[in-house]
């Protein structure tokens, strides 16, 4: 797996700005019972394991990254938010060494569209799961996007996003496929609804939080990416985030949708 973004300081910012300017929306319905031992695949820098913890305070979760350098910035902020129902591992999802039915509960957030094998991840964390117990999965979907003032170079910035996530195996509009890939990996019971953020300047929490702090800055940090892989010039990228930045004005629009999947293991 390659984390196009990127592990760097400014990474971890947009990734914590995300997460908690969209706290309600996403994590409004996300908690677990007493006693329950959940799995968070892919924790990243802990920017979703924060809320977790604190939704459901008398839960364990176990917490699982790939990358050290994630981890350890994980471990960080969870610490400094005083928090004690959480464990971190290092693992990769697709070699875990977990014993079949140790979980009542899994939870997977921005992962699966990093991966190349998403359905076999699935499959691989169902077999974790107790009967009876649930999977949660919460992505993103790049094609969603659309905002005012309407801008041919921003939506062609967009593209270099998904663009330069295909080439790692990824795929940047997963969301919309959340139900086949639940339904294929053999979940039950599967829900799966839409978490649209619409942003406008009544709103000015998440045109700073959303609109600024995590969507523009995540197309902008792929501006050397994308000029490196000659996907688009770089007069046009450049104008492409101008005027993403042109929709935070007064009179400017953004939208953005998020999809939330839940699965049964019967």
């Amino acid at each position: 797996m390659k984390y196009v973004h990127g592990y760097e300081s400014r990474e971890n910012r947009r990734l914590q700005d995300q997460a908690h300017t969209l706290v309600e929306l996403l994590h409004s319905d996300t908690s677990y019972p007493a006693g329950s031992l959940v799995l968070e695949a892919g924790c990243g820098v802990g920017a979703q394991t924060v809320t977790l913890a604190r939704n459901s305070p008398n839960a364990l979760f176990m917490s699982i990254d790939i990358s050290d350098e994630s981890l350890t910035e994980a471990k960080r902020t969870v610490e400094s938010s005083g928090l004690s129902n959480v464990q971190f591992q290092q693992a990769d999802i697709f070699n875990l060494n977990f014993e079949p039915e140790s979980f009542d509960h899994v939870f997977v957030c921005h992962v699966l569209e990093h991966l190349d094998r998403p359905e076999n991840a699935l499959v691989i964390l169902k077999k974790l799961i107790r009967v009876g117990g649930t999977i949660t999965v919460i992505e993103g979907d790049h094609g969603s996007a659309y905002f005012y003032p309407d801008s041919d170079a921003a939506n062609k910035a967009i593209q270099c996003q998904v663009e330069l996530q295909r080439r790692a195996a990824g795929n940047a509009m997963i969301g919309r496929e959340l139900y086949p890939l639940l339904k294929k990996a053999g979940f039950t019971s599967i829900h799966v609804s839409p978490r649209m953020v619409y942003v406008d300047s009544s709103k000015p929490e998440l045109v700073e939080g959303f609109t600024k702090n995590t969507f523009t800055a995540m197309i902008e940090g792929i501006r050397n990416a994308a000029l490196k892989a000659q996907i688009v010039d770089e007069i046009i990228f450049d104008k492409g985030i101008r005027d993403l930045y042109r929709t935070t004005e007064a009179d400017g629009v953004f939208c953005y949708t998020f999809f939330k999947g839940i699965g049964i293991k019967s």
